[in-house]
């Protein structure tokens, strides 16, 4: 395969990989949160950044917590 064809390739697969759209955004964004209250008590919202990365995307979830709700074995 001709090096021409090859970097053409690589261009189509790259402009099909589609960001995160608002509505998907959202609804992640509330699965994320619903977990994150089952093990932390929230202050404040939670941040979701989706940033496009070399290979693929890059997903951080941040938020600030006031207080770590540990588990406990029932003997």
């Amino acid at each position: 395969m001709r090096e021409e064809d090859r970097q053409r390739i690589a261009r189509m697969f790259e402009q099909d990989k589609e960001g995160l759209n608002r509505e998907s955004r959202a609804q992640a964004l509330r699965d994320f949160c619903r977990v994150a209250r089952e093990y932390f008590d929230l202050d404040g919202e939670p941040v979701l950044t989706v940033e496009k990365a070399r290979h693929g995307f890059s997903v951080s979830l941040s938020f600030k917590a006031s207080r770590v709700k540990n588990f406990t074995v029932v003997k």
